[in-house]
């Protein structure tokens, strides 16, 4: 990487899932990574990722802890990038069942669609991002069945979106975090250098 480049602070949501794979994976893709568990955290930092996990019990931890509506506040401003549960997060709906969200990328979003745990799965796939196809591993993965007009489709699983770009917010339904494939964790930085230059 280039050194005129300047290198964002993105932040981690530090609740649930690979936290730690996601800022190494920024780290790698010229970001300045930390992690991030309180409302205050947010003041120092340039974006956030929002990780995998279990939704339901994410939300509750951020309902509880006061990090709900801060988050909310800070994704209307700010790059966001939500992986898997995360992307359920920043959801406009969410069905199977329904269920509170920050309700800022317009997409719909079904949980669990792809059936349990045992039916998780690493598959390859052409996407718009250049360097050929892409490694996607899903585990218990959301399914995003409606996308709106503003919603940039990345790529595709069985006709269904599966990585989206609406402005200065990305969302993966897969863990870009578990590949050593660095293309989707580098889109983000750079979103994030063109937000902030």
């Amino acid at each position: 990487m280039p050194q005129s480049l300047p290198r964002p602070h993105i932040g981690v949501l530090a609740i649930q899932g690979d936290y730690e794979a996601h800022a190494i994976a920024l780290t790698e893709a010229g970001a300045t990574a930390s992690l991030v568990k309180t409302p205050a955290e947010l003041a120092s930092i340039d974006a956030l990722v929002l990780p995998g996990g279990e939704s339901t019990t994410m939300l509750k931890f951020l309902e509880r802890n006061g990090l709900f509506e801060a988050l909310e506040a800070f994704a209307s401003n700010h790059p966001a990038f939500g992986t898997c549960a995360g992307s359920i997060l920043l959801a406009r709906e969410v069905r199977n069942p329904s269920q509170r969200s920050l309700a800022l990328l317009d997409i719909t979003v079904e949980r669990n669609a792809y059936g349990r745990q045992i039916d998780s799965a690493i598959i390859t796939a052409d996407t718009t991002l250049p360097g050929g196809p892409l490694e996607m591993v899903f585990i218990r993965a959301p399914r995003i069945i409606a996308a709106g007009p503003a919603v940039e489709i990345l790529a595709n699983r069985d006709g269904f979106p599966v990585l989206v770009r609406q402005g200065r917010l990305m969302a993966a339904t897969f863990h870009p975090e578990l590949s050593v494939d660095r293309r989707v964790h580098q889109l983000f930085v750079d979103l994030v250098r063109a937000h902030i230059a």
